[in-house]
């Protein structure tokens, strides 16, 4: 096994395992903020440490360049979290609760404040 096999199948143990982390997230988390943290945060640096694993084999084994896969990194990275404090938000604002073990509630002050402004 070559240096570059081996660092390709690293991108590539790395990515499954944050993936996996990721999924157990989303089982065992109680609220639904949690659940979008795991899924966004750790499903997303998995993903994106599978196609550095892709990108690179093409790359070195083959010789080959394919930008297409660091665009979808790149994309990946920009949007997926985006997306995931987009629908934590809209929760929030729908009223899903919090657990009710949980100690901080950072989007309530900023609520309040935008509901004392607007009367």
């Amino acid at each position: 096994m070559t240096a570059v096999e081996i660092i390709i199948s690293i991108f590539v143990l790395i990515g499954g395992f944050l993936s996996l982390l990721g999924s157990i997230g989303i089982i065992r988390f109680p609220d639904v903020y949690g659940r979008l943290h795991a899924a966004t945060k750790s499903a997303t640096l998995g993903v994106i440490s599978i196609m550095l694993a892709t990108f690179l084999f093409f790359l070195l084994v083959h010789g080959e360049f394919v930008g297409k896969l660091l665009l979808t990194i790149l994309f990946v990275f920009l949007t997926a979290p985006v997306a995931g404090m987009m629908m934590g938000r809209s929760a929030y604002r729908v009223g899903v609760p919090l657990w009710e073990k949980s100690t901080q509630d950072d989007l309530k002050k900023m609520y309040e404040k935008k509901m004392k402004g607007s009367n």
